[in-house]
């Protein structure tokens, strides 16, 4: 065979080599004919599905698959969706993003969280009673009844539960009971409601306190028309929490994973409407983040037992 011949044979087998990596690199959406987003919804389902049909269009057009919303009542749902493969991506809670680290370090990878309006990346836990309840402070809760939100949210369970504790209120001791609504508006209305003395949600603590702050729980359901801000009172807040991630699954291709957080980025500036729906409020931006944000709720999850 002469040397032309292999230089010929050589070239023709680099080019098949070259468009077969191209080919593959293209065909991811092969391996992701939907991609899938998880949403928190309990018994606001329906209109959070309504928040996210603005993102669920926009990250199919830029990604070129569809985008299917797949709701869950509980934090539990969306964190097995992630572990299992069921769901691509989703906003969680730090502890959440904790508890799916705990159990698997590879499972995930945060791509953004938000930047509130004082420059911050968190948000906080409060606790309330009703405003015409004759509690004034924590100590007048003393063998009182608390309602938790989820032992999966960060606002609603483990940073109260954490912080309480290392202020000398221990929940499970200070409390004459213990109980879980399984989402953060249930909580509110649980204690308006009378079922229990006091309970915990989240609140970005910023803005004007009549409209539920900012952002958070309160705002929301102030928003709906289903609290009056001077129907409770707020006895006690957490310490800023980092705010939670946005993850996406780690085994994603990383053009889908990148083109996701790409979306995510540009939302505030691409449809300002859509980006407050989603977060429930009013922030910046969303920023990049690394799972080094994330340590000390790792740390304090571990500490609780995971």
């Amino acid at each position: 065979m002469t040397l032309t011949r292999c230089l010929a044979i050589a070239v023709a087998g680099l080019a098949s080599a070259l468009v077969a990596t191209v080919g593959a690199a293209a065909d991811w959406r092969d391996q992701v004919p939907v991609f899938r987003i998880g949403i928190l919804g309990g018994e606001l389902e329906a209109d959070r599905l309504q928040d996210h049909a603005c993102l669920k269009k926009i990250a199919s057009d830029k990604l070129g698959v569809p985008v299917e919303l797949v709701p869950s009542r509980d934090y539990s749902g969306v964190l097995s969706g992630l572990l299992n493969g069921e769901i691509d991506a989703a906003g969680l809670g730090a502890a959440g993003y904790a508890a799916i680290y705990l159990r698997d370090p590879d499972a995930v990878e945060p791509l953004v969280t938000l930047k509130q309006e004082d420059g911050s990346f968190g948000y906080h836990s409060v606790l309330l009673v009703r405003a015409d309840s004759p509690y004034q402070s924590l100590d007048d809760l003393r063998g009182k009844s608390l309602v938790f939100t989820d032992r999966q949210s960060t606002s609603g369970y483990l940073i109260p539960n954490y912080e309480l504790t290392r202020q000398g209120y221990e929940p499970m001791r200070f409390f004459r009971s213990i109980g879980f609504s399984r989402g953060h508006p249930q909580a509110v209305r649980a204690v308006l409601d009378g079922e229990y003395d006091a309970g915990v949600t989240w609140a970005s603590g910023v803005g004007d306190y009549k409209s539920g702050y900012s952002r958070g729980n309160l705002h929301r359901m102030v928003e709906l028309g289903t609290l009056d801000m001077s129907d409770i009172r707020i006895l006690w807040q957490s310490g800023l929490i980092v705010a939670g991630p946005h993850v996406a699954r780690q085994a994603l291709p990383s053009e889908a994973k990148e083109i996701y957080r790409q979306v995510l980025l540009d939302l505030g500036d691409r449809d300002r409407a859509c980006f407050e729906r989603i977060i429930g409020g009013e922030a910046v931006d969303f920023e990049p983040v690394t799972h080094q944000h994330y340590e000390t709720i790792i740390d304090i999850r571990r500490a609780m037992g995971g």
